[in-house]
């Protein structure tokens, strides 16, 4: 009764938590040599909307990952532009702790284990190998290999490779379990509207900062700094995956978070004209370490699914994170993570998918963005808990709320309380 996770970002680390709380034998292949993929230079949580998703999923039975997040928190109810209450989790700290979490669920991490191909027989798939001639069985596999690179892409929809946290000169560009599996992607540049886009945001080494905007950060967890209007740049924001950071404040500002390394809510800035800043005269990026002229560049390739997010075609995968389509987000790729590992484990048991309902957050943002990606309009929008045009739909829908105890009564209602903690396989 196994499920075979490829990818070790948010949405398959969530996808194998939920696979083996359900019973099954459950092994992630990452092709780095960490897991959490953006999730090392991302850092924030709990911002608008997606503290509602956090606590449906919670309900759900997804507390004690979210959990180990809280544990790495920095800085808990931060505002800045366009956001509220946000909780920003140290980079720094977290990947350790949710490899050791899943060690603990008897999940078998195989880093540096790059998937090229597949094994398949009477249409299904029953295997993947891996870079080095390796094949690793399996009955039920959940697509979590992202949209980001390879470095082409970079070089054709972006500014080169920025030498991001994906690593795809170290390590081997992005391969697609679907594609792979012989199902045609939603790619960019096929009959749709410009949706490929940049990363939101990159990091700056906190001691390369004055000392002064350093007590700051750390002290308040978010500094946002006045740009001279000739440097405010309105159309860089158009460029953002992160759409519900694309307002004008993050053009008129340097909007920096505190997540460990510092966090610049921009995609790019060149490093010359930052360090004609006040005391950022000898700034200096981290990853990406070409953050003055790109970053990764994402939704370069998105799987046809269901809204169980069932792979359309492919009787035995499932897909989760960016594979799912135009969704954004830490919170939104664990969601979508749980949801997909928890049906990969139902369909091992005989039982029919689950589908998350439209009374929930987590369920209406998955059904929203698979109807609006049938839209060409649609195509050209992201979809996130925190901002843009969903969190707009949560407000007009009264699904946004703060109050967790109403929360934990609407995944009650739905009859949801800790499915994804149930045991579904038993093992002999």
């Amino acid at each position: 009764m196994s499920v075979v996770v490829v990818g070790g970002g948010w949405a398959g680390c969530a996808a194998a938590s939920a696979a083996a709380y359900a019973g099954a034998d459950v092994v992630i292949l990452e092709k780095t040599d960490m897991l959490l993929g953006t999730g090392l230079v991302g850092g924030i949580m709990r911002n608008n909307g997606r503290l509602t998703a956090m606590e449906e999923a919670r309900a759900m039975g997804a507390e004690e990952f979210f959990g180990l997040i809280e544990n790495a928190a920095a800085h808990r109810r931060v505002d800045f532009p366009g956001h509220r209450h946000a909780m920003l989790y140290d980079v720094t700290r977290i990947e350790p702790a949710v490899r050791a979490a899943l060690r603990r669920q008897g999940v078998e991490l195989r880093l540096q284990a790059r998937m090229t191909g597949i094994i398949k027989s009477s249409g299904r798939l029953t295997g993947v190998v891996t870079s080095s001639g390796e094949v690793i069985p399996g009955e039920v596999f959940i697509d979590c290999s992202g949209t980001a690179g390879p470095a082409q892409n970079c070089s054709r929809y972006g500014t080169g490779c920025a030498m991001c946290i994906l690593r795809c000169p170290a390590f081997g560009p992005r391969v697609s379990l679907t594609e792979r599996a012989g199902i045609k992607e939603i790619r960019a540049g096929e009959g749709f509207p410009q949706f490929e886009a940049m990363s939101g945001s990159c990091k700056l080494e906190k001691k390369s900062l004055a000392p002064k905007l350093v007590a700051a950060l750390e002290r308040d967890g978010v500094l946002v700094i006045p740009l001279p209007e000739h440097l405010q740049k309105e159309e860089q924001l158009k460029r953002k995956a992160c759409q519900q950071y694309a307002i004008s404040d993050f053009a008129r500002n340097l909007v920096l978070l505190d997540t460990g390394h510092v966090k610049l809510m921009t995609s790019y800035f060149p490093l010359e004209i930052l360090r004609t800043l006040e005391g950022f005269q000898d700034a200096q990026y981290a990853d990406p370490y070409s953050g003055g002229k790109g970053n990764s560049v994402r939704f370069m390739a998105m799987a046809p699914c269901d809204d169980s997010l069932k792979v359309s075609g492919a009787p035995n995968l499932f897909c989760a994170g960016e594979k799912t389509g135009l969704l954004v987000g830490h919170t939104e790729a664990i969601v979508t993570g749980f949801l997909a590992g928890h049906n990969a484990a139902r369909l091992l048991a005989g039982q029919e998918p689950l589908v998350l309902p439209p009374e929930l957050a987590c369920g209406d943002i998955i059904s929203f963005m698979h109807r609006e990606m049938k839209k060409p309009e649609g195509m050209g929008k992201k979809y996130t808990f925190s901002g843009s045009v969903y969190f707009q739909r949560m407000l007009e829908r009264g699904l946004y709320s703060t109050d967790e105890e109403a929360i934990r009564a609407r995944v009650a209602a739905a009859n949801l309380t800790g499915v994804f903690k149930k045991r579904l396989i038993k093992k002999h």
